[in-house]
């Protein structure tokens, strides 16, 4: 009973167990339903944060997969990756872990200094290919439609011709109003980019996500202590990540690429065999 309950709604938990057993006449506790579904093979686990998807996200992130299942490996290193992310200078992003002793919390060694509103940040905008990062750059304005075309005309070329770019290379960016604005296909048009065609919703499917990450860990592992300090570390950290992993721990460039590839075999095998609902949201 117990094993077929979490099975059909794994949101249930050990107490809502413990109740309905005692309901039925059986008296357990939390301990015993533990190694009970631990030698299921079950165990608890913090639930995925993944994005909501409608049934039209849902159907476009299924046709994307199928569009470039079978793409060769050597397509997706001929993709430039890109996106914008906020970094700050205080705050989440240097969330560490510490040993001490017992009462030694506040002891200077043993904590991280916050200000109030996460002490400022910093907005970049950058890029990258299986074989290395591009262009990283600090948006210092909101950004607007004609900014991110100055970016684009600024940036993505050079990057394409430091990284050695294949002829035919592609673009890709995300559904941002930004990216998607009328004058901004026209300028890709005109520029004769080829871009890649992105379902929305799918920041999962974008291995620059995974690279935002890595560089933000970086980052907070220096601990600057203001903005200037914090841009110049974001330059320095990302050049330092490899573009190949000569190591196991590392996740180079090349590696973070592969992963888009594991994600679409992942949505495929997802949806083909389950039933669309209209509230239905991805995990994998």
């Amino acid at each position: 009973m117990i094993t077929r309950t979490v099975s059909k709604n794994p949101r249930t938990t050990r107490g809502d167990l413990v109740n309905d057993l005692q309901r039925a006449g059986t008296k357990v506790t939390k301990a015993t339903i533990s190694n009970t579904l631990c030698r299921q093979g079950l165990k608890s686990c913090s639930a995925r944060r993944v994005p909501l998807l409608k049934p039209v996200h849902v159907q476009a992130r299924l046709k994307f997969a199928r569009e470039h299942l079978d793409d060769p490996e050597e397509d997706w290193e001929n993709v430039i990756w890109s996106d914008e992310t906020k970094i700050e200078l205080f705050g989440k992003n240097s969330t560490r872990r510490v040993w001490r002793r017992k009462n030694a919390e506040l002891h200077p060694k043993n904590t991280i200094p916050t200000v109030k509103h996460g002490g400022g940040n910093i907005m970049l905008w950058g890029c990258f290919s299986a074989k290395g990062p591009g262009r990283l750059i600090r948006v210092k304005e909101r950004m607007n439609g004609a900014m991110y075309r100055e970016i684009l005309s600024d940036n993505l070329l050079p990057s394409a011709r430091a990284l050695k770019m294949k002829r035919g290379w592609v673009f890709q960016h995300d559904n941002d109003p930004k990216h998607t604005a009328r004058a901004t296909k026209e300028w890709l048009r005109k520029k004769h980019f080829k871009v890649l065609e992105w379902p929305s919703q799918s920041p999962d499917l974008n291995p620059i996500e995974n690279l935002w990450r890595e560089l933000k860990v970086r980052v907070a592992q220096q601990q600057p202590q203001n903005i200037t300090a914090l841009e110049e570390i974001c330059m320095e950290e990302l050049a330092k990540i490899p573009a190949t992993g000569s190591q196991l721990h590392e996740r180079p460039f090349n590696k973070l690429v592969q992963g888009t590839v594991e994600v679409i075999w992942d949505i495929y095998s997802i949806f083909k065999t389950i039933r669309l609902t209209s509230e239905f949201t991805i995990c994998h």
